[in-house]
């Protein structure tokens, strides 16, 4: 299965540490184009190569973090997601202010899969602070917790799959309406845990 990032922020930075640590190949890719990824590109070589939006779209699985005023244009003119995975990994959070965007009683997520039409969206990686999903996953005798949800069984399967391949514990949320709402931030009651599973 391919793997795309679209945002290279702090998320989206270390969800590739986190592949290239486990020698899983992907591309990366922001709005200021592949020549501003170099650094990035050569501290995760050979794993993780920079590309344009267009071709980061295009993999198997994308996985999206970038400021949440900037997703309608980052997510303007792709090719069509034709079933493929998207991985929402987005806060909805305004900056500089650092307040929570006006969601009209939608769930983040919610907003999000309607900027990516006929994908099949799971919402992970949002909530642990982006120091520990790039660090090791093997943690105080046990393994740390990420939580995932979406409501496309097959897609969360996957995503659960690559959350154990990359050494953490994947604890499955269900439906975007439960498990978005717990791992919404700010105001979900999971974000910024730092859980372990033991045994």
């Amino acid at each position: 299965m391919s793997i795309g990032i679209i945002g290279s922020g702090h998320i989206g930075s270390a969800f590739a540490r986190a592949l290239a640590k486990n020698a899983i190949p992907a591309v990366i890719a922001n709005s200021r184009g592949p020549a501003s990824l170099a650094d990035i590109e050569t501290e995760l070589a050979p794993f993780v190569t920079a590309a344009t939006r267009e071709q980061a779209a295009s993999a198997d699985l994308v996985l999206v973090a970038v400021p949440w005023s900037k997703l309608p244009e980052a997510l303007a003119g792709l090719p069509a997601w034709n079933g493929r995975i998207v991985i929402d990994a987005n806060n909805p959070i305004e900056l500089p202010a650092f307040r929570k965007a006006e969601l009209r009683g939608r769930l983040s997520s919610e907003v999000f899969a309607d900027l990516v039409p006929g994908a099949r969206v799971v919402k992970a990686f949002n909530h642990l602070q982006p120091h520990l999903l790039s660090g090791n996953p093997q943690a105080e005798g046990g393994k740390r917790v990420l939580f995932f949800s979406g409501d496309d069984a097959a897609a969360r399967a996957d995503v659960g799959a690559l959350i154990d391949r990359l050494g953490f514990f994947g604890i499955d949320l269900g439906p975007i309406a439960v498990g978005g709402k717990l791992v919404e931030f700010p105001g979900g009651p999971l974000p910024a845990l730092n859980l372990v599973k033991f045994g």
